[in-house]
């Protein structure tokens, strides 16, 4: 497996970037905001991002299910019993494309034997790309590459990379009994790219997340030398009922 990821990631990171060139062409116009069934916003950008990801993903891999979060929206539920599958978000943190924050991504991640072990996240904005597996991570942006390792937690406190647009007074509870030294706020899956590169130490998320959302981060965190756990403790694993995550916290490198 390790030899197939490292032929894939360099033309799942070029299809990421043609996709986040098709967000911007929207998020540069003026575009109209939907919502979903779970009262979640989408935009003409999510589907072009997709379509773009979609037509990469089956021509690199036709033998390997890709369940998207547009795609599944709108029915289409791919088998992946078989556990080797990519878990896709054309558009993560439609919230802060909408915003216009630049905190979004586009994200797919490769899971295998129901673990992520793959993972691409491009922020067109900031023009970086994060992308990680078979024990490799690194970063681009502005043309140059940086090896990525996820740092051990310094002394004197911990770094915690929040999001913008969840929080819940359980939350804020947990929060007051770390060693607390600083928060990061930052939207969409970026937050996953920042622990692996050693600026921050520790991203918990207790709301109900997708498998989408995470997969990516995951596979690239861990390949820095970092760990994603479910809320409750053990593996977070995927191929879930609708692909649901109750919970994750995603920590740095263990002391």
């Amino acid at each position: 497996m390790a030899l197939e990821v490292a032929k894939l990631l360099p033309a799942v990171a070029a299809a990421a970037r043609r996709a986040g060139a098709a967000v911007l062409e929207h998020y540069e116009s003026e575009f109209a905001v939907t919502r979903k069934t779970d009262g979640s916003p989408v935009t003409a950008a999510d589907h072009a991002s997709e379509a773009v990801m979609l037509e990469a993903l089956h021509r690199l891999t036709p033998d390997i299910p890709v369940v998207s979060e547009e795609e599944v929206e709108a029915g289409r539920f791919p088998n992946v019993s078989g556990g080797r599958f990519w878990l896709v978000d054309p558009l993560d943190g439609t919230k802060e494309f909408v915003k216009r924050n630049g905190e979004f991504a586009v994200v797919a991640g490769l899971v295998v034997d129901f673990k992520a072990v793959a993972g691409v996240i491009y922020a067109p904005v900031l023009d970086s790309l994060y992308a990680g597996g078979s024990g490799e991570a690194w970063r681009e942006t502005g043309g140059q590459r940086e090896v990525l390792s996820a740092r051990i937690p310094a002394e004197d406190g911990l770094v915690v990379a929040i999001s913008r647009s969840h929080t819940s007074e359980k939350f804020e509870t947990y929060l007051k009994t770390l060693p607390l030294k600083g928060r990061v706020l930052c939207g969409s899956a970026i937050k996953f790219g920042l622990l692996a590169a050693g600026e921050a130490d520790l991203y918990p998320r207790f709301g109900q997340t997708m498998e989408w959302d995470t997969a990516a981060g995951h596979a690239i965190l861990e390949a820095a030398g970092g760990r994603v756990e479910a809320k409750e403790g053990g593996p977070l694993l995927y191929g879930k009922p609708k692909f649901f995550n109750n919970g994750f916290i995603a920590r740095g490198r263990a002391a």
